[in-house]
């Protein structure tokens, strides 16, 4: 089954990220057309009102890809810094993209997610993360607690995301240099049994009248702040 996916920068991210392109239609795209030439992907000139009957949004380019690539937790690179996101039933893909683009942009080495119980890559996803879909190893397992504990066998210390009066704020925490954190659903939180396989529970201040922050902008927060102090 293959996937869609338009607009310049998801497009152009496929392309550079070596990912197999088909059926790549351009309407007045240079920077697509340029680049399809540069790395010799056949492509197709039409119109674009042809274009737009397919989408609205497509940017003047959409192609095909197979299906967007996941890895198995042993592919994971150990560099020296590690900082690798678990994602504990994210549900909304919009969510699931911008945690992904955030991700590209912090430098984390992989984000996982349990096949249930949590949105997988879709053209949502996709189309959300601007392209880091296809940057960022993306960990599909079948069990999340499972990976946790084979991470912690593998020398990372896990951060579980949660409010409670015994969590920790994320800024008084010292970080290991191979970390986990852990960000719970949109609703929920983080299940009963991640959190009791967290070595640590942190938390965000909040000083207005809002009880949680959107689970995107915790993961751009908590990101930048454990990659600076690793």
């Amino acid at each position: 089954m293959s996937e869609i996916i338009y607009g310049t920068n998801l497009i152009t991210s496929a392309i550079n990220n070596q990912v197999d392109i088909y059926n790549l239609r351009i309407s007045g795209n240079n920077i697509i057309r340029n680049l399809a030439d540069e790395k010799r992907i056949p492509y197709q000139l039409i119109d674009k009102k042809e274009l737009s009957r397919l989408t609205p949004n497509h940017q003047g380019a959409i192609a095909e890809v197979k299906s967007f690539l996941t890895y198995r937790l042993n592919e994971i690179s150990l560099k020296e810094k590690n900082l690798i996101l678990a994602l504990d039933g994210i549900e909304d893909p919009h969510n699931f993209g911008a945690i992904l683009r955030t991700a590209d942009a912090v430098g984390i080495n992989a984000v996982i997610y349990p096949k249930n119980r949590n949105v997988g890559l879709n053209s949502t996803v996709a189309r959300v993360s601007t392209g880091a879909i296809f940057s960022i190893k993306c960990v599909e397992v079948v069990n999340l607690v499972s990976a946790l504990k084979q991470l912690k066998e593998m020398g990372f210390w896990v951060y579980g995301a949660e409010a409670t009066e015994e969590s920790s704020i994320y800024t008084e925490i010292k970080y290991d240099v191979k970390t986990v954190l852990v960000l719970g659903s949109e609703g929920k939180g983080l299940s009963r049994l991640t959190k009791e396989n967290c070595d640590f529970l942190i938390k965000i201040p909040i000083s207005g009248t809002v009880n949680s922050l959107n689970v995107s902008v915790s993961a751009g927060i908590l990101s930048y702040h454990i990659k600076n102090n690793q």
